[in-house]
């Protein structure tokens, strides 16, 4: 199943693309075991989405939890959390 990555701001700037298209394998159904799957990459990657960075994340332009089912298609984002004022 594929999905659409899309990444924001300093996670952007982190991993180098802002965009990514991911065929994903076999028992990774949840936004976590994807975000899992891009720590296991190493480097930058593990830097800007491992544990213990502060991380929101959006499956079809909706907020949502890590527990989030994707379906075929989705559109998932990480970005790190705004602050305004």
């Amino acid at each position: 199943m594929n999905v659409t990555l899309k990444f924001f701001a300093s996670v952007r700037e982190a991993v180098g693309t802002s965009t990514e298209v991911l065929e994903l394998p076999e028992g990774v159904q949840t936004v976590a075991g994807i975000r899992a799957l891009l720590v296991a990459r190493g480097g930058a990657w593990a830097q800007a989405l491992g544990e213990g960075r502060a991380l929101r994340m959006a499956c079809n332009q909706v907020m949502c939890q890590p527990e989030t089912v994707v379906q075929a298609g989705a559109e998932v984002a990480f970005f790190p959390p705004v602050t305004g004022g």
